[in-house]
This record gives C-alpha cells, sequence and structure tokens, in this order.
C-alpha cells in the first residue's frame, strides 16, 4: 500500500511527481547522506566492538553473567531513556565534562550532545547489544575442535582466528551487520534528541514524518519510506555479496 501511495497522488492518479520532487529538492535529498554518514559508521563500530568480545567469551570466563549484564543492559533502558541519559551526563554541566576538567583534559565543556557526536554515540550504545548477542550465539556455536585441530598443527591464535574461525563467522558478521544497520538507518527518537532535527541531523526518517503527519501529505511520506527501504536493500546485497566472497575464498583455501 504504501508502494501505491508512492505512486499516486491524493486523488489516486498514477504519478512520478513525489519522487521527482524528492531527488530536485537538496533538503530532502541530502538526508540521504546525512543518514548514511551515521549509519554506515555507527554500524561498523558495533559489529567490529562485538567481534572481540563474542570471540572470547565464546567459551565462558569468569563473571561472564556480569559481564554479559552490562554489555546488554541499554537494550532493557530503551532509547529514550539513553538519550535522556546522555543529555544530562554528557551535556555542558554533566558529570563527564566535570571528570574531563577536573583531570585537565579539558579547559572548557566539550559538546557531546546536541551534534552528529551525540547521535553517533547513542547508536553505538543501543546496536553493540544486538550485535554482541547474534555474534557470541553464532561463534558459540562453532566446534572447537577446529581451533585445536589447527593449532595442534602449529597455527598460532591469530593464523587460527583469521584462517579458521573469522570465515565461518562471516555469515554471523553479516547478519549482524544488515540488522544493525537497518535499525541505525532509521533511527529517529536519537536524532531528535540528542542531533539538531532541523539542521545537520535532518535523517531520512525524520523527512518521512514530517511529510506525514507534520504536511499530512501521505504519499510523500510514502515515497521516502519506499526510497529508505530500496536503500537499505542495497546495502544488505553488497554485504550478501561480500559473504559469499569470502565464503568461497574460504573453500578455495580448504580444498587446497
Amino acid at each position: 500500500y504504501g508502494l501505491f501511495l508512492s505512486f499516486t497522488k491524493g486523488d489516486g492518479s498514477f504519478t512520478l511527481d513525489n519522487y521527482r520532487r524528492f531527488f530536485t529538492d537538496y533538503w530532502e535529498l541530502r538526508t540521504i547522506g546525512v543518514t548514511l554518514k551515521l549509519a554506515i559508521p555507527a554500524t561498523i563500530i558495533n559489529v567490529l566492538l562485538a567481534i572481540p568480545f563474542a570471540y572470547y567469551m565464546r567459551r565462558g570466563l569468569k563473571g561472564e553473567k556480569l559481564v554479559t549484564f552490562f554489555l546488554i543492559l541499554p537494550i532493557t533502558l530503551g532509547t529514550v531513556l539513553i538519550s535522556e541519559g546522555m543529555l544530562t551526563y554528557m551535556g555542558p554541566k554533566g558529570w563527564l565534562n566535570q571528570f574531563l576538567m577536573v583531570i585537565g583534559l579539558i579547559e572548557e565543556p566539550f559538546q557531546f550532545t546536541h551534534n552528529y557526536l551525540g547521535v553517533l554515540i547513542s547508536l553505538v550504545l543501543q546496536g553493540f547489544p544486538f550485535a554482541f548477542l547474534l555474534l557470541l550465539g553464532y561463534v558459540s556455536g562453532i566446534n572447537p575442535d577446529l581451533e585445536k585441530a589447527a593449532q595442534m598443527l602449529g597455527a598460532s591464535k591469530t593464523q587460527t582466528f583469521w584462517k579458521i574461525l573469522f570465515p565461518l563467522m562471516v555469515p554471523g558478521v553479516a547478519i549482524a551487520f544488515c540488522l544493525n544497520f537497518v535499525m541505525n538507518f532509521t533511527v529517529y527518537p536519537s536524532a531528535v534528541l540528542l542531533g539538531q532535527p532541523s539542521g545537520p541531523t535532518r535523517v531520512i526518517s525524520i523527512a518521512a514524518y514530517q511529510w506525514a503527519f507534520e504536511k499530512f501529505n501521505f504519499n510523500m511520506g510514502s515515497t521516502i519510506s519506499m526510497i529508505m527501504a530500496l536503500i537499505e536493500l542495497c546495502v544488505i546485497i553488497l554485504v550478501f555479496v561480500w559473504r559469499q566472497r569470502i565464503y568461497k575464498g574460504a573453500s578455495i583455501v580448504g580444498k587446497g
């Protein structure tokens, strides 16, 4: 139905004007770049952080339950509560700025919020637990005998990870990246509460909301939603192509 609305006017007649309006309006078109600049770095950071944590916790460690609790705590807090907490603790008079000034790292409060950095930090805090849990479940299912066999044949821990474990983790990494990217690309509360929604952090979801529920143009709002879905699909396809290439490379090495 959203796809149908994107190709129609208010009276239901077919038109391409909605897409033409979006791609010829710089103010709307720039939201794609703004959103990608937030979503891609946040997703890469989340996955890169999750890989070593999942790797070292795959066989359990001392205090694992406590460590896991703190790692997944942001999931229980929710987006709005995390954003409100960041405004309180990372604001100009928050404890973080006060601590940095006390130890002499900065002389004036640093701007952690109401900008690009604030939204990025929020996306990392929210997205890391999902990437970590996905990868932990995936890497825990890899047969430990493969590592032992590689080490018995003289492979170092680094070689074992890159030649054995990482190729086997690639499907899990791809899934974690895709899900994390979709979540980050549809960012809305963080961009409103921690960014500047009328300027530098006006992401594409804000544009869709404004057209649909402020200007009451559901056709244009649906158009932007379809564009969001298409961009997400393109990124997912690229990630799965990368996964397939890594898998083919791994199988060729294995046959060799």
